[in-house]
């Protein structure tokens, strides 16, 4: 094992060597554009439909017995979300970026929704049917029919197997080895075993399995955080105005240059602001489409609202509670990064018990991640190959990568994750660009619906002809019961009128 570990370690050094760097200066560029893109092109939606995204999230209702509810896709993308980049992440950017990269943090996220909106509701048109009766889907399904681009599509479905099933999860179990060694001084060796164990035995219990234990994990997790941080920024409410005022200040400082082909332009608290904000929101990478497209809704556009909500509830409410964390405390500065300047900043706020606590709810943050990031995984295995043999094979080099980065440096894990994020969402953006004519026609329905009274809007596939064309498949949608309850009614209005026409003419 320790020879597969070493020899793997020289593959992926190489890797973050030779592409990681130039890979990020273009992903930059390319992932701001596409934000802004989508944000004047869709009028301000994550602002414009802010509100109804929270009436989706809340009260939105599955139409079929066997998907998930579109709160449960919600929370499964947010356990993904949720971890060790609103922890760890955010850490790293604060010590190697400054003050100023949580500026750009809420930048990412701010242009990022309408983004993640694009993305879901793509994921939610294009989604296919599982032979269980549950639904399955992302970009590598709505590049192969909306773009016909089979093998754009396999690169996207790569990609994110190995960001999400190896990369990433890698840097949860990394993270939970630093937090506890810190704590309680476990073994990594020890933990990175009980973490393969704990895995397998819920990565083998289906995608569904996977909604309910995050379904269950995530608002618990959420709430014990935010409490912590709102007593901590209450007990210097009186420093918060000026920090955030430093905050941009620091964000538009340019003597710290980045580095690389566009070393003049980007400032190191932009290029680390950036980076840890997309690992932690994920918006445009292109993953929670995977679990959007589980969800079964009346509209698209209802998915894309809910997992655009996610965007903003990620970062710009739990990063910013981390970054204060540490920006109201003795450790900014101190040296240290990762989750060990998070636990130092905590233990200055409440004292040993914060090491502690952190500990604990990063064990239920990385560990609901690691759930959320097999899903998307497996639903890509399923789309290159749907066999069991293969999910099977897949399942077990999971587990490999999840006790790969108990053992590992965190520097090795993290840049092998920038790098393979990079490419995913590099796939990614360029398709949701290419598709943007059919966003804009599935808002355009949602939104006139709204404006027509209807609470909650109803997609009828069979008045947008223009999208069967572009690849979506009729029959997803003509199988929604509120669909169905919609075309009866437009049939029965027009045999009325065939028989009304009928009886003048006699």
């Amino acid at each position: 094992m320790s020879d597969i570990i070493n020899h793997m370690q020289g593959i992926l050094a190489w890797i973050v060597a030779n592409v990681g760097s130039p890979l990020w200066d273009i992903t930059i560029v390319v992932l701001l554009g596409v934000g802004l893109f989508f944000t004047i092109s869709t009028g301000l939606v994550q602002i414009r439909l802010f509100p109804e995204s929270l009436r989706e999230m809340w009260f939105g209702r599955s139409v079929d017995s066997d998907a998930l509810t579109p709160f449960q896709a919600f929370t499964t993308g947010l356990a993904s979300r949720v971890g060790v980049g609103n922890i760890g992440g955010v850490a790293i950017a604060i010590a190697t970026g400054g003050e100023g990269a949580v500026f750009w943090m809420w930048v990412t996220a701010l242009v990022g929704m309408s983004s993640a909106f694009a993305e879901s509701s793509l994921a939610q048109l294009y989604k296919v049917r599982n032979p269980d009766g549950s639904y399955r889907g992302g970009p590598a399904y709505y590049i192969t029919k909306g773009l016909k681009a089979h093998w754009m599509a396999i690169a996207f479905a790569i990609a994110l197997i190995f960001t999400f099933g190896f990369a990433f999860n890698a840097v949860q179990s990394n993270a939970i080895v630093e937090a506890t060694r810190n704590a309680w001084h476990w073994n990594p060796q020890y933990v990175g075993i009980s973490l393969v164990v704990l895995s397998g035995l819920i990565i083998f219990g289906g995608v569904k399995r996977i909604g309910q234990v995050s379904a269950g994990l995530v608002p618990l997790m959420a709430l014990l955080y935010l409490v912590m941080a709102a007593v901590i920024m209450i007990m210097h409410i009186d420093r918060i105005p000026g920090l955030i005022a430093q905050i941009v200040e620091s964000a538009f400082d340019f003597h710290a240059m980045a580095g690389g082909m566009f070393g003049a332009i980007f400032s190191k608290a932009m290029l680390w602001g950036i980076k840890r904000g997309l690992f932690s929101n994920e918006a445009g990478m292109g993953s929670a489409p995977n679990a959007a497209a589980s969800a079964s809704v009346k509209h698209p556009a209802s998915q894309g609202l809910i997992q655009m909500l996610g965007v903003f509830v990620d970062t710009i409410v739990v990063c910013s509670c981390t970054a204060f964390i540490i920006l109201l405390s003795n450790a900014y500065g101190s040296g240290l990064t990762n989750i060990s300047l998070t636990q130092a900043a905590l233990k200055y706020h409440v004292g040993e018990f914060g090491v502690h606590f952190l500990a604990f709810i990063l064990l239920l943050f990385a560990f609901s991640s690691i759930i959320g990031n097999y899903a998307y995984a497996e639903s890509n295995i399923r789309f290159i190959k749907n066999k069991r043999s293969v999910v099977i094979a897949f399942r077990l080099i999971v587990l490999f990568f999840v006790y790969f980065g108990a053992v590992n440096a965190a520097n090795i894990v993290w840049n092998f994750a920038d790098t393979v994020m990079a490419v995913m969402a590099l796939i990614n953006l360029i398709a949701i660009v290419l598709l943007a004519p059919v966003v804009w026609d599935l808002l355009k329905d949602y939104s006139g619906q709204l404006r027509a009274g209807i609470r909650e809007p109803v997609f009828n596939i069979h008045e947008h002809p223009k999208l069967i064309k572009r690849g979506v498949d009729p029959k997803i949608w003509e199988d929604n019961p509120e669909t169905n309850i919609v075309i009866q009614d437009i049939d029965n209005d027009a045999t009325s009128l065939n028989e009304q026409r009928l009886m003048d003419a006699e």
